[in-house]
């Protein structure tokens, strides 16, 4: 039996405990100091509030406080946070970790230097873990189009592991894999991570389409904007696959699981894609996000300012070309700037020819 303890009781991670607790594995599940009525809840009555689901009863809740007790003698360390925590949870990491672990990360997202040096945050998690115990484990990640609570309810899922080390990816993936649960696995780690991340950029442009629709009193109209959105999403597919090449990733990477696929599944729904379609209604970005949306996480907003604030530092030092990433740099507009939507699409697909 395996001992997994997972920093972080959101939905994703708590998900995750399924396939795991059904393999037999002892899984702790431990609160961060926002999830304390979370875990009081599950430690009550075995139902997550968020998921609206029972956890496996074999599943053991802790409250942030006893998170040394539900680490000690772990295999397997999951960071659970959102990418808003990631220096919280290296830094919890820090203390809790020990030589010979596993990490394996949930949390999607980059960071960028004042110069626009990308970097994943499985790589900045790492920087804030003593050296001989960052050293001294290994780094691994989740990616795909993974809903939360289908995998809780055992709807067929499809994700990579990525992660330097293929012994410890091999591992892992045997820890989770379920008839419903489907795990390949990679050594692209860079790649599968800053395709997870960027994917979130275009989810928020998905929701442009229908706001555009409600703005024009078209929202129950025959014919949609299906062909606008097939556009966008085709050109986020291509400036995925740049940002992979240009970071250091497999270009093919982008076309799989933790690329389009992972986009596809975000542009279905969700915050971003709601926040989005506020925007294509005419609602200037500014206002969705200190009244509609005031307090709601909005990662895939968050990635665009990080990327698109980089793209421009990075344009500057003359790595990335001024007519590179249009869409991402519309969108970075519309969100720093309260730019209206104005699609460059003539600029899609490397510009007209």
């Amino acid at each position: 039996m395996t001992t997994v303890a997972v920093l972080g009781a959101g939905i994703m991670a708590s998900a995750l405990t399924f396939p795991l607790a059904e393999n037999g594995d002892d899984v702790r599940l431990v609160g961060t100091h926002l999830d304390r009525d979370l875990i009081d809840s599950l430690q009550r009555t075995g139902v997550h509030p968020g998921l609206g689901l029972a956890v496996n009863p074999a599943v053991r809740a802790y409250q942030l406080e006893d998170a040394p007790r539900a680490f000690e003698g772990a295999d397997v360390a999951m960071s659970g946070v959102n990418s808003f925590g990631v220096h919280w949870a290296g830094r919890q990491f820090a203390r809790l970790l020990r030589p010979g672990m596993r990490v394996l990360s949930i949390t999607k997202g980059m960071e960028a230097d004042d110069e626009g040096t990308l970097r994943i945050l499985p790589d900045v998690m790492r920087s804030l873990v003593p050296a001989d115990v960052a050293d001294g484990v290994t780094w691994s990640a989740v990616v795909g189009p993974s809903i939360a609570g289908e995998v809780a309810v055992h709807r067929d899922t499809c994700v990579v592991f990525c992660g330097e080390d293929q012994v410890s990816l091999d591992g892992l993936a045997d820890l989770f894999r379920t008839p419903y649960y489907h795990v390949w696995t990679s050594t692209d780690f860079v790649g599968h991570e800053v395709g997870a991340a960027v994917k979130n950029i275009y989810a928020f442009a998905a929701g442009f389409g229908q706001g555009l629709l409600d703005r024009e009193g078209e929202a129950e109209a025959r014919y949609r904007r299906f062909n606008y959105g097939a556009a966008v999403f085709a050109e986020g597919q291509k400036e995925i696959r740049q940002f992979v090449s240009m970071l250091g990733g497999r270009p093919e990477t982008a076309d799989g699981l933790g690329g389009v696929g992972d986009m596809f599944v975000t542009s279905m729904g969700g915050r971003n894609v709601r926040a989005g379609r506020y925007v294509g209604a005419g609602i200037p970005f500014s206002e969705v996000r200190g009244r509609l949306m005031k307090g709601v996480t909005l990662e895939g907003v968050h990635a665009i300012s990080v990327i698109g604030a980089a793209l421009e530092r990075l344009t500057e030092r003359g790595l990335v070309g001024a007519s590179d990433f249009p869409l991402c740099r519309h969108l970075y507009r519309v969100v720093e700037q309260d730019a209206p939507i104005d699609m460059p699409f003539e600029e899609f697909f490397g510009g007209m020819r």
